[in-house]
């Protein structure tokens, strides 16, 4: 299973409009996960048309409508392997174990709300997944995201994925 993993889109805030990069790689991809601050509900609606499957929650820019259409925490069995996404971890020390506690029965954890890609295990073995921003780098060299792959209860094939520049930058 080919996986796509995305968060804080912030269209039309940030940007007018998602990257093209990222458009073909949801095409591509089984299973999409977005981990909030999607901002406006016609980006969640584009993803919902484009995915084959779209597992996401909601961020803390994310106003009523679309709080009402998304859950705070998602979980998900994608080929064997147990996703939980929410948006925010809280600060990045003691991260880790703070995620071991709060979603033991994870494999993987995709999260967003720092922009910053995070990709480390933790000390119970979860996978912690952080893939940027595609739209918003702030202090990052580089808008980001990730792919991954899913077969037989194993994640394979991580790659953060760098956008180029675009216009203002």
């Amino acid at each position: 299973m080919k996986l796509l993993l995305t968060t804080d889109t912030h269209v039309p805030r940030r940007a007018r409009a998602l990257p093209d990069e990222l458009l073909v790689a949801i095409d591509a991809a089984d299973v999409v996960f977005h981990a909030g601050d999607w901002v406006h509900e016609a980006t969640l609606d584009l993803l919902a048309a484009r995915s084959r499957r779209l597992v996401a929650v909601y961020g803390n820019n994310d106003g009523a409508s679309l709080r009402a259409r998304l859950p705070e925490v998602a979980r998900a069995d994608v080929a064997g392997v147990r996703f939980a996404v929410t948006h925010e971890t809280g600060q990045a020390r003691g991260r880790e174990e703070r995620c071991d506690q709060l979603f033991a029965e994870a494999d993987v954890l995709v999260f967003g709300h720092s922009h910053i890609p995070w990709d480390t295990t933790t000390p119970g073995g979860m996978r912690l997944l952080n893939p940027g921003s595609p739209t918003d780098r702030r202090r990052q060299p580089h808008c980001t995201f990730m792919t991954a792959a899913a077969r037989d209860g194993v994640l394979t094939d991580v790659v953060l994925h760098r956008l180029p520049p675009r216009g203002g930058g």
